[in-house]
């Protein structure tokens, strides 16, 4: 194995990326893999916590894998799988369930916030799925988890399991910290810019999909909230405008203030249609590539078959030495 820290990522097949994923995860992401052991999983066990139409969950399961790989992480330097396919996830799940605390897991905001909103489907994964995360993260040794605000908790609970695992058997695992992510890419709403773009709202026009037609993404830009101002500038007070530049300076490569400076005197209409151009054009190489992709499902076969391999291998160290210290008998 190399001496390089090792990430380990995972992404639910429940939605569809979005531009915001892609400045601020994907994009990123790219950047990593010469650097460190990068493991994505998409996160198909924890998908099912809320009902799924199977052929759904299937198609989605492929399309977040060729987004992945047509946004640039590449097979052969990283290690893309799907979780389902690795046993050991839920098998330590289950040992790490055995020695987390009820009350830990019930102060989690995330389950009290989907307790409330989802009392007919209160399932038991609800409430127990952060433990399979940690299972996750635990299982590869990974040294750095990128989270985004809402997850924090549940690297903390973790990092909490890794730690009293250790205190128990022995030095086991390795504890994980938070990888923090280049500043300044979270990319808002271009309906709502107080909010992280997200496909979870109502509003189809306040997010552009990594994967949808030209036309749609033209239209929706031309459409983002601006203001009265009619100034492009970078600006906390014009927080429709600054977000629309920072999508701008992410995919051009232009800097903030090269576009201000570009754009002085005139107005929001002939920025937004440039805006448009840029963004179609920067994204018009990974949607190509997606559709290339999905026309050789071999291909794809391929890739999480081979993933799931490595990933299995590194997972059933880790797992046969859990294994052996709780006290099992080893197979």
């Amino acid at each position: 194995m190399s001496e390089k820290k090792v990430i380990l990522s995972g992404v639910k097949p429940t939605g569809e990326p979005t531009l915001g994923n892609y400045l601020g995860a994907l994009k990123n992401w790219v950047e990593l893999q010469d650097d460190y052991d990068c493991y994505y999983c998409i996160a198909d066990l924890h998908a099912i916590t809320v009902p799924q139409e199977p052929k759904d969950l299937r198609r989605r399961s492929l399309e977040i894998l060729a987004q992945y790989i047509a946004s640039g992480i590449e097979p052969e330097k990283n290690i893309l799988f799907f979780q389902s396919h690795v046993s050991a996830h839920a098998e330590l799940s289950w040992v790490l369930s055995c020695i987390s605390y009820m009350g830990q897991l019930g102060r989690m905001t995330q389950y009290k916030e989907k307790s409330q909103k989802s009392e007919e489907n209160l399932n038991a994964g609800l409430f127990t799925y952060p433990v399979l995360m940690a299972a996750d993260i635990l299982l590869y040794q990974a040294d750095l988890v990128p989270v985004g605000e809402d997850q924090k908790q549940h690297l903390e609970l973790a990092r909490d399991l890794a730690i009293r695992f250790n205190n128990r058997y022995s030095e086991t695992f390795k504890v994980p910290d938070i990888y923090m992510s280049k500043v300044g890419s979270r990319i808002m709403g271009l309906q709502d810019p107080s909010s992280k773009m997200s496909k979870s709202g109502n509003d189809e026009n306040d997010y552009i999909l990594l994967i949808e037609d030209n036309d749609t993404t033209v239209r929706k830009i031309k459409r983002a909230v601006t203001d009265s101002v009619g100034v492009v500038k970078y600006s906390d007070e014009q927080p429709g405008i600054k977000n629309l530049i920072t999508i701008y300076s992410k995919l051009s490569g232009d800097s903030l203030s090269e576009i201000e400076s570009k754009y002085e005197g005139q107005g929001y209409g002939k920025f937004k249609t440039d805006l448009a151009e840029v963004v179609v054009e920067g994204l018009r190489p990974v949607r190509e590539k997606f559709m290339d992709l999905m026309n050789n499902k071999d291909y794809l076969e391929k890739i999480y078959t081979e993933g799931a391999k490595q990933a299995e291998y590194v997972a059933n160290k880790t797992l046969r030495k859990v294994y052996k210290k709780v006290g099992f008998i080893p197979r």
